[in-house]
């Protein structure tokens, strides 16, 4: 980048290591491998983990109160500026909608996500006008802007957003050394670790359970199976009223035909995903899709529907469906109806299309802007 000293501020990493985590962890080992040295800004408790995926940028710690979300926007518009100043860098990137509006001119700001203006009843009401405000300004005040898909810049257009100039699109990629075709031993070990008896089959969720991701309907789905394996769920709870309803009350017990397993240690979604009979996300609205391009690279067969940015990500190698409960009870039970030649088949052409998302492409895309 010569003379476009670079600051990431990777402050917004929720306390699960999840979501915009996985974003920032993903570019910043990208940049590591393309030998893009960057600074980094963030809260104590991540300086180590980030440092140790992606060893050769500089580090610095954001005052620990940052953890409180509210005092972290603060920060951001009266501490970060000083950061950048500091720094010495002439680009900074704000990773997840929020920026510090005083440095406007000098910021890559990423979008992660349109349904907050395309399907707002997916999100509560505060959250779906933050991000709204924050998407406005963005497009209209920042350097430049970027997304994960081109989906998700066609919905930010469709709804009449206006923007200082185009919206550059960079597709996320996938940690390999984390999603992977999962061992037999390794399957095995998952099935121990969550009480499930040997050579028996899952269904498998993974996600953040929020109106948009059709938990209720993909239960309704599985109950109309009843020859179907068990269907674990894995995720934290968002506010899905009834779908927290439901997982509450079937909790994590070994045997049920559903579970709900919560956060899963990263080290353990491999073997969950690629270890699972079907991989089902039945979202209907994604920004990117990670959870789809995680089970593909692990190997999963996945089933998932054709709205905004999925296509982009599972191509002709995942199975879809429309996200009511009727239409993914069929879908599923042609899936587990399939030939074990015809699902080796998919897994076989999902996983080599997982491996065209790298985080270095990603990275590469970042560096052009950042230019």
């Amino acid at each position: 980048m010569g003379a476009r000293p670079v600051l990431v501020d990777a402050t917004s990493v929720p306390p699960n290591r999840g979501g915009v985590a996985r974003y920032i962890a993903g570019l910043l080992t990208g940049l590591h491998e393309l030998g893009v040295v960057v600074d980094v800004v963030a809260k104590p408790e991540d300086v180590a983990w980030l440092h140790d995926a992606a060893p050769s940028h500089r580090y610095r710690v954001a005052p620990s109160w940052t953890r409180s979300r509210p005092l972290r926007l603060v920060w951001e518009q009266v501490g970060l500026p000083g950061v950048l100043r500091r720094s010495g860098a002439e680009v900074l990137h704000s990773p997840h909608y929020t920026f510090p509006v005083t440095r406007a001119s000098r910021t890559l700001v990423t979008l992660h996500d349109a349904t907050f203006f395309s399907d707002p009843a997916a999100h509560s009401r505060l959250k779906g006008a933050f991000f709204r405000t924050w998407t406005r300004l963005a497009r209209r005040f920042a350097r430049a802007t970027v997304a994960p898909s081109a989906a998700t810049v066609a919905e930010i257009d469709r709804f009449g957003v206006p923007a200082r100039r185009p919206t550059a699109v960079a597709h996320l990629g996938v940690d390999r050394s984390v999603f992977h075709e999962p061992g037999a031993d390794e399957v095995a070990a998952f099935r121990t670790a969550h009480g499930i008896a040997p050579d028996t089959d899952w269904i498998a969720f993974l996600g953040t359970v929020e109106p948009r991701k059709q938990v209720p309907a993909l239960v309704a789905a599985h109950r109309g199976l009843p020859d179907a394996p068990p269907l674990l769920v894995a995720g934290g709870l968002g506010w899905d009223d009834e779908a927290r309803r439901l997982l509450t009350a079937a909790g994590d017990r070994p045997g049920a035909s559903l579970r709900h397993l919560g956060y899963l240690p990263i080290e353990e979604l491999h073997a969950f995903l690629g270890g699972a009979r079907v991989v089902v996300y039945p979202s209907t609205g994604e920004g990117f899709g990670l959870p789809v391009l995680e089970a593909m690279a692990s190997h999963g067969d996945v089933l998932t529907t054709r709205r905004l940015a999925i296509p982009e990500v599972g191509g002709d190698a995942v199975t879809y469906t429309e996200p009511g409960a009727d239409a993914i009870a069929d879908a599923l039970a042609a899936m587990l109806a399939d030939e074990p030649a015809v699902r080796a088949d998919r897994v076989a052409r999902a996983a080599r299309r997982a491996a065209g998302f790298t985080w270095a492409a990603c990275a590469a895309r970042h560096v052009e802007v950042y230019a």
